[in-house]
């Protein structure tokens, strides 16, 4: 499998609209990264308050874990003293939320010397002025940014445009980025049953290499808007492997409840190859 599309995928399992039980949530996060596609897997991410009992659900196996602290700096000594423990899933990273009454710099300042230097954090940039502070704090540090572009809600999707400016703020600050909720599928398209309009994470890709490319707002939010699987999954390959090398260099990976979805999407538009015959315990991981 292509070492592009390498820890694509963050596991949400936890999280609406998946909600999944620790107990069925863990032993599928172990098939995935005992599948074919295991490349592509990220940590399992779980909230900071859930982390003893993640522990105890797998009763000593292994396995990577991005802490989610909704409450923020608050949370942080909780999350460093779990990641000191010996024992237990390992912290690769950690996803903040910054309140606004909270100086941006200063608490981005505190997290870094607070835990290891291989606990990759991501700092989520909220949807108001205080984005581009904590954006300028962000730039020059090991830190990333996280996007929410979706939820369970229509208004928390922000429209392409809205997508567009947030993207080409963390290239011209050099700040690599996650996204978190709604990005299900590869190509951008209206849930039948919700309504929402959802972005796809192929189309996010390709907005990111314009952005690099020195590209403007309206070019990134028109490669958003795209529907047709077909054209994005030819821009994709167009870009070459050194393309999206480059664009995921900043567009990390993305959080979603469910593996199967975007695995498939790739699959079907030709962009990740299925194994002939696959191991018959890979397979069952699907």
């Amino acid at each position: 499998m292509s070492s592009l599309w390498a820890g694509l995928i963050d596991d949400a399992a936890l999280f609406p609209p998946g909600n999944a039980p620790l107990e069925k949530a863990v032993p599928a996060h172990i098939a995935h990264q005992r599948a074919w596609y295991a490349q592509l897997m990220g940590p399992l991410i779980s909230p900071v308050s859930r982390l003893d009992e993640l522990t105890r659900e797998l009763a000593g196996r292994s396995c990577d874990v991005s802490v989610l602290l909704p409450e923020g700096p608050p949370q942080l000594a909780q999350a460093r003293d779990f990641s000191e423990r010996p024992a237990g899933p390992r912290v690769t990273a950690l996803e903040m939320v910054v309140p606004p009454e909270l100086a941006g710099r200063q608490v981005i300042a505190t997290v870094g010397e607070s835990l290891p230097t291989d606990v990759r954090v991501y700092v989520e940039l909220p949807r108001s002025a205080t984005r581009n502070v904590l954006l300028q704090a962000l730039e020059g540090t090991n830190h990333h940014a996280k996007l929410r572009t979706g939820g369970t809600r229509a208004p928390a999707f922000p429209d392409e445009r809205e997508l567009a400016t947030w993207i080409l703020g963390c290239v011209r600050h050099k700040v690599p980025f996650k996204c978190t909720a709604g990005l299900h599928h590869a190509v951008r398209h209206r849930d039948d049953i919700t309504k929402f309009e959802h972005h796809g994470f192929l189309n996010i890709v390709l907005a990111t290499s314009a952005a690099l490319q020195g590209h403007r707002a309206d070019t990134l939010a028109t490669l958003l808007a795209q529907r047709d699987p077909g054209i994005v999954a030819e821009e994709c390959r167009r870009l070459g492997d050194d393309g999206i090398a480059h664009a995921r260099a900043f567009f990390t990976s993305f959080g979603t409840c469910s593996v199967s979805d975007p695995l498939g999407d790739l699959v079907s538009l030709g962009l990740v190859a299925k194994p002939a015959h696959p191991h018959p315990a890979e397979s069952d991981a699907q």
